[in-house]
């Protein structure tokens, strides 16, 4: 849960993630659906490959969440999202999602409970 609150400050968001209590929490899906595309936006952008790589895992678990509560999320949406992390879509230098994250939310699904 430390880590939802570093990254509610990064993207400058709430995450609807309520508090912890007996191994579950509940999850406003229409604030949790923003974060989501926020931080994916973030994420996609950072130029920075230990925050990249540090952030990775926790990525691929909110979008395996997002999956799990039927949030699409895409990279296309994530560019037009409104954040102050993202560049022009039609920056040459923009990094390409990959399907990495996508990988590893699907495998993180196959493990949680629904």
């Amino acid at each position: 849960m430390s880590q939802v609150t570093v990254y509610e400050a990064e993207v400058g968001l709430p995450s609807g993630i309520g508090p912890m209590e007996a191994d579950e929490c509940q999850i406003d899906p229409i604030a949790f659906e923003a974060f989501v595309v926020a931080l994916l936006a973030w994420h996609s952008e950072t130029r920075h490959a230990v925050m990249a790589s540090l952030s990775e895992g926790f990525v691929a678990t909110v979008l395996a969440l997002a999956e799990m509560a039927n949030i699409e999320v895409s990279q296309q949406r994530a560019k037009h999202a409104e954040t102050h992390y993202l560049k022009a879509a039609s920056d040459p230098h923009a990094k390409e999602w990959t399907g990495a994250l996508e990988q590893k939310s699907r495998e993180l699904v196959r493990h949680m409970a629904y």
